[in-house]
């Protein structure tokens, strides 16, 4: 039988991140697994806030070896990379530090790498948030009618799946497939998933522990997400064919349908009216009846908030994708496809 891996390193991205990092370092220090086998890398990208010294209050007494590192990038994957390389573990634990972690979540996640056949293993998020408003978009993004077959989000059951969230790897796994895609701020994790697949590898999910995760609390911060994920799913997919699935694009074909539905209206056609009108009478059916879940945990408030809340994120998430076609074709025809050279800010 193969030695079980037992040392670990665990890569944490930051950036401006005071408002959690202390409690994601808590529940970092809570963990049952032997800190003599663990190091903390902190790979920061630029933060502006107190980050960093929270780091060191926090961890300069404690008996966990940990560092923190620059990316003067401040790009996600180059911080992974950075984190990755300057490792000695050989088990390699990507964090987020906009979570906090069950007690036993080194200790499961080493238990399943070892004992599954599956080249990344990760485990279920339950998205939380602060007030009414954080509170209807934590249910949104919990939901199948919000993130689709996202198994990870949705409560699935353990078994085989195409990602998890910040997964667990095997030092060799990097020797073996490369690196992050550093031409990706965002879908990274996708990119590297499939390509774990690609080369014959398996992704497995285990549903005995959550993570918490805190995800935007305002309106206006989740529709800034949605249309930069929705840019970035086509532009991944560019980059990267076969890397997003078909759910990434639902809200890109629902925004199709709608305009297409209202151009329709102008015309004589009145089937084509029928099946448009259909659509939103399902849509809305739908809406409400995810809407509805939560009736009796929170009364009515966050019911009415889940409902506006569902157009605006699928709308402006398909819209993302919308914007990054043309963005596409404006760089295609200033003859930058070759190089496949996506210019645009995160």
């Amino acid at each position: 039988m193969e030695e079980e891996l037992k040392s670990v390193s665990l890569i944490i991205p930051v950036y401006n991140e005071e408002k959690y990092i202390e409690g994601f370092i808590d529940s970092i220090l809570k963990q049952d697994y032997d800190f003599g086998m663990v190091e903390l890398i902190f790979i920061d990208g630029n933060s502006k806030d107190n980050t960093k010294k929270l780091i060191l209050k926090k961890l300069h007494d404690s008996n966990i070896s940990f560092k923190i590192l620059d990316n003067e990038k401040s790009i996600t994957p180059v911080s992974l990379n950075i984190g990755i390389k300057e490792s000695k573990g050989d088990i390699i634990i990507r964090l987020d530090a906009h979570s906090k972690y069950p007690i036993n979540y080194i200790t499961k996640c080493v238990y399943y790498i070892n004992h599954v056949d599956a080249d990344n293993v990760g485990c279920i998020i339950e998205t939380e948030s602060e007030g009414k408003v954080g509170n209807a978009i934590a249910s949104v993004l919990s939901s199948k009618f919000g993130v689709g077959d996202s198994k990870f989000r949705t409560n699935a059951k353990s078994g085989y799946v195409d990602t998890v969230p910040f997964g667990t790897f095997r030092r060799t796994l990097f020797d073996k497939i490369g690196y992050f895609d550093e031409r990706l701020p965002r879908n990274q994790d996708s990119e590297f998933n499939h390509r774990i697949i690609k080369n014959g590898g398996k992704i497995y999910l285990f549903d005995d522990i959550r993570i918490t995760y805190y995800p935007r609390n305002t309106i206006k911060k989740l529709v800034k997400m949605a249309i930069l994920n929705g840019k970035w799913n086509l532009f991944t997919s560019y980059l990267a064919p076969g890397s997003m699935k078909l759910r990434h694009f639902v809200p890109f074909i629902f925004v199709l349908s709608l305009i297409f539905g209202i151009a329709i209206l102008f015309t004589k056609c009145t089937v084509l009216k029928l099946l448009f009108m259909l659509e939103l009478i399902l849509y809305f059916a739908l809406d409400i009846l995810f809407s509805l879940k939560n009736i009796k945990k929170r009364g009515l408030s966050e019911p009415l908030l889940c409902f506006v809340i569902y157009p605006i994120f699928h709308i402006t998430y398909g819209l993302g994708t919308l914007m990054g076609i043309f963005l596409i074709i404006k760089n295609k025809l200033k003859g930058e496809k070759n190089e496949k050279r996506i210019t645009i800010k995160n």
